[in-house]
């Protein structure tokens, strides 16, 4: 009987210590000086495994009533992410989730990486990406939520999603902001998901609370380059200002030594 019971203790052990372990999430968004930028950190065996900082929105229509009571018209909820939130999440080898939910879990975002490898020209290599957005909203919540009709609970799905993808290793950065559509269980209504000053890491964190290496998005690279380039210009047009009077002054400098010989030929008999 008491052998029966010590694998099941065992296994209910095991459990426990990896439900643990997946709930072992930090919330450090008051760090931000951005009051609309969160910051989550997910941690196993003491050590950080993923890492997601960012300012998100969401754009939700939902119907009401006209004021004749008889048409329905369309209105729009800015929800954004809040402040207080709660979190989990789960790390693995080559799948990890973060989920947040706030006001009393009226909001829920679930946000699901993968890394994958991809053939390139240089062979094998490995990427991760965000590849699945979930979004989970009451429109019976009154504070973004003004009489909606037939409130409730919707879900609003991404569709063969494939962003922030990222060298693995790498974190992923981009402060422009980003337009992410999802479709919503509410008559397949469009839900815009808008991210901005993002920096996360799902995988292959070396050091604790310290993201990896970044890798720029190519918002941010083309905005980069569009600052660098007036100076490059500058610089360049400067060196060849240089250049050209450097190059006059030893022309001026080696015409001016050389002998005059006369134009008129009756002045050569005094030369010499």
């Amino acid at each position: 009987m008491a052998g029966g019971r010590l694998p099941g203790l065992l296994f209910l052990l095991h459990a426990a210590a990896r439900l643990a372990a997946e709930q072992e999430v930090e919330n450090l968004s008051g760090l931000s000086p951005n009051p609309e930028k969160d910051i989550f950190v997910v941690r196993e065996n003491r050590t950080t495994c993923l890492m997601a900082e960012f300012a998100a929105k969401f754009i939700v229509p939902y119907d009401v009533w006209a004021s004749n009571y008889v048409d329905l018209i369309t209105e729009q909820a800015d929800i954004p992410l809040s402040r207080g939130a709660e979190m989990k999440g789960k790390c693995g080898t080559n799948e990890s989730e973060l989920e947040i939910s706030w006001l009393e879990q009226a909001y829920t975002l679930k946000l699901f990486f993968l890394k994958e490898g991809h053939n390139t020209s240089r062979g094998q290599e490995a990427f991760w990406r965000l590849s699945r957005i979930q979004f989970t909203y009451d429109t019976a919540e009154r504070t973004y939520f003004k009489d909606a009709v037939s409130p409730g609970k919707h879900t609003a799905n991404s569709h063969h999603l494939s962003a922030l993808v990222t060298p693995a290793g790498k974190s992923y950065e981009c402060q422009a902001q980003q337009t992410i559509s999802l479709i919503s269980s509410d008559h397949q209504k469009s839900v815009q998901l808008l991210l901005s000053e993002v920096r996360v890491q799902p995988f292959d964190i070396t050091a604790d609370f310290v993201f990896s290496e970044e890798h720029k998005c190519p918002v941010d690279q083309r905005e980069q380059l569009e600052e660098t380039l007036p100076l490059i210009l500058g610089l360049i047009l400067g060196l060849v200002i240089v250049i050209t009077l450097c190059v006059y002054h030893i022309h001026h400098k080696l015409t001016a030594n050389q002998v005059q010989i006369p134009r008129d030929r009756s002045q050569y008999k005094h030369m010499g």
